[in-house]
């Protein structure tokens, strides 16, 4: 559904993907609460639909509704930005961590939605059931070939 600003009406929605510095899985997990919160709170001051979300273990998936007053490069500095400096501010043993505050890693992952958007929101919600399932069928023990059977 198209939005509207002033004079104009839009429809802006991109798929973005990033991941704290250097995933580290124990930290983000503990963190987890806090960090949805910081997201919804941020985009919420810039006037940014929050579509679909999911918080995996090492990376966030967010199909968002962005305005385009906003470029989207500009908006994920601001997102990235303000939400690692209010980790920080919340989690002070971090900075020790974390060189220069930074919590990401420097990049992300966008992608238009446009038509796709059911797939993308279908995508992201499955995602979480993918990886776990990934992660099960490698938890084999493999045996060493040449050792023998012991």
């Amino acid at each position: 559904m198209a939005q509207s600003l002033a004079h104009s009406k839009w429809v802006c929605k991109y798929h973005i993907v990033f991941s704290p510095k250097y995933r580290r899985k124990i930290i983000y997990n503990q963190l987890r609460v806090d960090i949805q919160q910081y997201i919804r709170d941020l985009c919420k001051w810039k006037g940014v639909e929050i579509l679909e979300g999911h918080m995996m273990p090492d990376h966030v998936h967010l199909l968002l509704s962005i305005p385009p007053k906003y470029c989207v490069s500009s908006f994920m500095g601001y997102l990235k930005g303000k939400s690692a400096m209010m980790i920080f501010e919340k989690h002070g043993n971090l900075k020790y961590k974390y060189g220069n505050r930074s919590f990401w890693c420097r990049g992300y992952y966008v992608d238009t939605a446009g038509k796709n958007t059911k797939k993308i929101a279908e995508y992201i919600q499955n995602q979480l059931k993918e990886d776990q399932l990934t992660d099960q069928m490698t938890l084999k023990e493999y045996m060493d070939p040449l050792a023998g059977n012991k």
